[in-house]
């Protein structure tokens, strides 16, 4: 894999405290997290605790957070953090750090997680200060993904010198749903020809055996073809930055955006991820594959993390009948039923007549 231990930020570590430090480990190496996630947990408990050294008066309210030192931090200190901190801290978020639900979801789950660890690993509490905490409510949306023409057309926008590789990396995110991470972590070794199939390390260092269509098989032939051979640092990794190392994943989510922007999809939205929602929603819908096998192909642990793209289709069946334009025509109102009998009725006779 392009991730291991080495890859981790150990300065994140040397600026945690020590209970902070012994948890992030754990994670890396117990839980067997990915060390972007472990990075993730570390900067959200980095913002609580500098957020705690303000609010109880170790600095002053207006130090820059890059100035704010959390190592000191001692294990009591940690363990005597309340509720009514954890609330306040929630505030700060909403009304002086802007952040969205969707940050502050994530900073609320990172927080919940540390504290279960104390007390279940640890045992060195009995309750945690985010007991009966409510967690901010989530709007849940769909993802957003390109359209079988818009990947045609992205596809079509690779050029430059680099061309034959661009154009392997898209082909693979837009055919295998791959994620950055595990894209980058591709070694030669694990595409093997003669079965058509490539080798996948996800999340938790889990394996899973995902199938090559043609299109995959011929841009990585070509890429092979050119793919740097003399000077590389890391001679297994199947895709090379120009300085001959193995590619980085903010070199790839550079490539991914610039040539979205050159199809005008460069705003905010699409990203290297949207490409996985686009795989993910094209073999659904195009290709009638059962949600269990696309849960496989994805690398989801359940199956309700797939089903979005099943909800996906109906939306848009749901959408598609609404842009009808006969949606909105209504039935040609009756006249009314007395006008009517007495328009039925001959001159000079009566209804009994």
């Amino acid at each position: 894999m392009a991730y291991n231990l080495a890859n981790f930020h150990k300065e994140l570590l040397e600026e945690s405290p020590p209970l902070v430090r012994d948890y992030l480990q754990y994670q890396l190496t117990v839980r067997a997290r990915s060390p972007l996630t472990v990075e993730e947990y570390a900067r959200d408990l980095m913002t609580f605790f500098r957020f705690i050294k303000r609010y109880s008066g170790q600095v002053p309210a207006d130090t820059p957070d890059k100035e704010i030192r959390v190592s000191d931090i001692s294990d009591q200190e940690i363990l005597r953090i309340s509720k009514r901190d954890v609330l306040e801290f929630m505030n700060f978020l909403v009304t002086e750090r802007k952040n969205s639900v969707n940050t502050r979801l994530r900073k609320t789950t990172t927080l919940r997680r540390f504290y279960k660890y104390l007390i279940d690993q640890r045992q060195l509490l009995t309750e945690s200060p985010m007991q009966a905490l409510e967690s901010p409510k989530h709007k849940k949306s769909l993802p957003k993904y390109l359209t079988l023409e818009q990947s045609i057309d992205l596809l079509q926008a690779v050029d430059g010198p680099d061309k034959e590789r661009d154009y392997c990396i898209l082909t693979l995110f837009l055919n295998c749903g791959m994620r950055l991470s595990e894209l980058v972590g591709i070694n030669l070794t694990d595409i093997r020809h003669q079965s058509s199939c490539i080798r996948i390390v996800g999340k938790g260092d889990k394996e899973r055996i995902v199938y090559l269509n043609p299109a995959c098989l011929e841009a990585i032939d070509r890429y092979l073809a050119v793919r740097p051979k003399d000077g590389v640092k890391d001679k297994n990794a199947l895709f090379i930055s120009r300085q001959h190392k193995r590619i980085s994943p903010k070199t790839v989510q550079h490539i991914v955006k610039k040539y979205l922007g050159a199809i005008d999809l460069g705003g905010p939205g699409y990203s290297v991820h949207k490409l996985r929602h686009t795989a993910a929603t094209l073999m659904y819908q195009h290709g009638d594959v059962d949600i269990r096998v696309l849960k496989d192909i994805l690398g989801h642990e359940n199956l309700g993390t797939t089903e979005i793209y099943t909800h996906l289709s109906s939306k848009q069946m749901e959408e598609a009948a609404n842009a009808n334009p006969l949606a909105k025509i209504k039935p040609r109102k009756d006249p009314n039923p007395a006008e009517t009998n007495a328009e039925n009725v001959e001159p000079g006779k009566g209804k009994d007549s």
